[in-house]
């Protein structure tokens, strides 16, 4: 199906792609959710040989259907495969802290961040907000998140661990007494592609196209391609495509493209997917007899500061974050600590042992030596988002190229 070349544009839709859902911050890279937009240009869809023949609708009125859309029961396979270019996270995540920190190895922290990188299959099911499950699906074992009621479980099988939390405005502490919830908490587990499309769709704007590029099957049902693309040049980002369903508003893939070309930096889509209302049984967990359950009360957030090496602990001290730019080429600023801190980070010669080895080698991985009015700093890229070091510790960093960071410490200098 290919597009109408006119362009209309509406005023409000940002509103209407602006559902309120709220994304847990372990799977969607900050990028996605900060490069944005105001104005949404809106091509009618047209019909092409070997996709859905759906009747025409503009981009507008997609929009208004996932916005209107009431799809709260659902259940399914997703495949997710993310790209960023980065070397794997297992030997970093061990190096950083991991289990040593006195957590547990199903805390959601940990084994969501998993998902930034490779290939993995998720089983998903939902029954309106107040009862959600996720499980990643490994070889030999399986690693569920499960939302019931006022309560949150992780439960990863490998090592027979489990978490919990209590999802409610407080809960009792060992000692008899109210303790806060850790704001941190999941509520929402970002791991379908409506969760990854609300990112970008909330914050779209006169930075952005957005289209209808057709018609696809995903999942064996009838979708329309909802294309959103940069208008600026120097973001990494090329393409946003999100098939929507066509009976139901709802998302059933989202594929993030580079400007640089290639493979997908994030593609998340069903495989299966029924909207019939799941069994309760589904969001119901006991822990299994003989596993070790860690409840999320405040001592490990307590204890977390002293796991931090002293010459960090100058990041206390950052001076506060800038924003350089706008839309898709946004850019944060963070003013460096200087210190051990930096020269810790940079592996000058006094702090190149307080890094471990591990996320050393991680680091110089993605790292590239540059110069510049700022004096000397090291890029640290993916094919998402990148982030220039100064030597003195001051960061920018944004879905935005290389040399689009460096004209950037350069003209704030």
């Amino acid at each position: 199906m290919a597009p109408n070349d006119s362009t209309q544009t509406t005023e409000g839709a940002e509103d209407l792609a602006a559902r309120p859902r709220r994304a847990a911050r372990y799977l969607v890279p900050v990028a996605v959710a900060t490069v944005a937009a105001a104005t949404i240009g809106l091509v009618p869809a047209l019909a092409a040989s070997g996709d859905p023949d759906l009747p025409k609708i503009s981009a507008q009125e997609l929009i208004e259907k996932m916005a209107a859309s009431d799809t709260e029961q659902f259940s399914g396979t997703v495949k997710i495969s993310t790209d960023l270019g980065l070397p794997s996270l297992g030997g970093l995540a061990g190096a950083l802290g991991g289990e040593d920190g006195g957590g547990s190895s199903a805390a959601p922290e940990g084994k969501l961040t998993e998902l930034a990188t490779g290939t993995h299959t998720l089983r998903v099911a939902a029954d309106g907000p107040d009862r959600q499950k996720v499980s990643i699906l490994q070889d030999s074992s399986e690693y569920s998140l499960i939302h019931n009621g006022d309560e949150v479980w992780g439960y990863d099988s490998a090592s027979n661990e489990v978490y919990h939390a209590t999802d409610a405005g407080q809960r009792d502490g060992k000692d008899g007494k109210d303790v806060p919830v850790p704001e941190d908490l999941p509520k929402d587990f970002p791991a379908t592609p409506g969760d990854l499309a609300d990112e970008v769709l909330k914050a779209a704007g006169d930075t952005t196209s957005i289209t209808v590029g057709g018609t696809s099957q995903v999942a064996g049902r009838d979708a329309y391609k909802l294309v959103v693309k940069p208008k600026q040049a120097g973001s990494t980002i090329g393409s946003v495509t999100v098939a929507v369903d066509a009976e139901h508003g709802v998302p059933l893939k989202f594929t993030l493209t580079p400007s640089s070309g290639g493979k997908a930096v994030i593609d998340a889509g069903f495989t299966k997917v029924d909207f019939s209302r799941p069994a309760a049984s589904t969001f119901d967990f006991t822990p299994p007899k003989g596993a070790k359950v860690t409840e999320a009360d405040d001592t490990a957030h307590e204890q977390a500061p002293e796991q931090v090496p002293e010459e960090f602990k100058d990041l206390e001290d950052l001076g506060g974050l800038d924003v350089i730019g706008e839309g898709w080429t946004t850019i944060a600023k963070i003013e460096g600590p200087g210190g051990d801190a930096a020269g810790a980070l940079n592996g000058d010669e006094d702090g190149e042992n307080d890094v471990p080895a591990e996320a050393r080698q991680f680091l110089d991985a993605l790292g590239d030596k540059v110069e510049g009015k700022f004096g000397t700093g090291t890029v640290f890229t993916t094919r998402l988002v990148n982030v220039l070091m100064t030597d003195d510790g001051t960061v920018y960093a944004g879905a935005v190229t290389k040399d689009a960071l460096v004209k950037a410490a350069n003209e704030a200098k």
